[in-house]
């Protein structure tokens, strides 16, 4: 099985840690390095190109399924968490899986006012209850490459009167997201791992309903629905669609982010989706026929108990995977191939 992307990457090493950041195609590192050169020349447009932000929230909402008047961008995923979080009475029972990432739930947690509680994931529909306020869960569980009962979740949060936030980080990219209003009251995503962009960026989707309910707290002139005519002064208009809630753009990210999901578009998340978990069972099956057993799925994302110690013996050996809660973590994506995955069995082998 070759790659996906082709010409598009050259990684030097056995990469299989997208898990932790993604690689940068080709065509956004040129990109990024066409915009520092202008910058360091003294470019007269400006820090970056609005046009090019609001390119990258179309391509987005294509790829999730979204509209694009639902889609926020920003720079982190503790920064929407935090923004949604401000949005939610004292007292308010928040619901989440354990052991989640903590940027879904630190920034809950530090207001200090709210009622949090963890249950495991496999049991987190069935844990949801009337005075729930909010379920909050990543898709795919960053430690251990567990995907979510995504269904039951809403369901149940649906039956209960509760909202939802799902972090998407560790699924966008290469498993299809449905990211409508309908479905989710909120999503959130780093850019920076399965997207294959910098770090620098990352989305917000907010439902209809929920738009009505969340301050646009660190709101400024790109919040405006008006941004040419409200740079002095208060805002007097927000932004009627989701993009109230932007945060100033870290635009060489943006820039370099615009051509990366260009990218993923044209191969198509299907494929994608086909792809990185052909490779990931391919893995699973030859740690097991070393002795090892993976986190059962049909993730993108397998995790190894047990073999967090073999890491460093890896990256020796010239294969990137990580450690994660006492596993070994290996990620597959477009850019890999069944020689990847060859290869790190072999050293675990040796």
């Amino acid at each position: 099985m070759e790659t996906l992307g082709g010409a598009a990457f050259a990684p030097d090493k056995t990469y299989l840690n997208t898990c932790s950041a993604g690689l940068l195609p080709r065509r956004a590192v040129d990109a990024l390095t066409a915009l520092a050169e202008e910058l360091a020349a003294g470019r007269p447009g400006g820090a970056g190109d609005w046009p090019r932000v609001g390119a990258v929230r179309r391509s987005f909402a294509r790829l999730t399924g979204t509209d694009e008047a639902r889609v926020a961008v920003g720079g982190s995923v503790a920064v929407h968490v935090g923004l949604v979080a401000q949005s939610f009475a004292p007292g308010s029972e928040i619901l989440f899986p354990e052991g989640d990432y903590s940027s879904v739930i630190t920034p809950f947690a530090v207001r200090g006012d709210l009622k949090l509680r963890f249950v495991p994931l496999d049991g987190l529909a069935e844990a949801v209850r009337p005075g729930t306020a909010l379920v909050a869960l990543s898709s795919v569980q960053s430690s251990d490459g567990r995907i979510a009962d995504l269904q039951a979740v809403r369901a149940a949060a649906a039956a209960h009167g509760a909202r939802t936030l799902l972090d998407a980080s560790q699924s966008a990219g290469w498993l299809p997201l449905d990211a409508d209003a309908d479905a989710w009251d909120f999503t959130v995503t780093g850019a920076f791992k399965f997207l294959m962009c910098p770090r620098g960026v990352s989305f917000l989707t907010v439902g209809e309903e929920a738009q009505r309910s969340v301050v646009p707290i660190h709101a400024g002139p790109f919040a405006a629905e008006d941004e040419n005519g409200s740079i002095y002064g208060p805002v007097e208009e927000l932004a009627r669609s989701a993009r109230r809630f932007d945060e100033p753009p870290a635009f060489p990210s943006y820039h370099a982010a615009e051509q990366s999901l260009a990218l993923l578009e044209e191969i198509g998340i299907g494929a994608v989706h086909a792809h990185d978990t052909a490779l990931a069972r391919r893995f699973r099956d030859g740690v097991a026929r070393l002795g090892y057993e993976a986190v059962p799925g049909d993730s993108a994302v397998v995790a190894v108990p047990g073999l967090d110690d073999r890491v460093a013996d890896l990256a020796r050996a010239g294969v990137v995977v990580s450690a994660r809660s006492g596993n070994l973590r290996a990620a597959f994506h477009l850019y890999n191939s069944a020689a990847d995955v060859d290869r790190a069995l072999d050293v675990l082998d040796g």
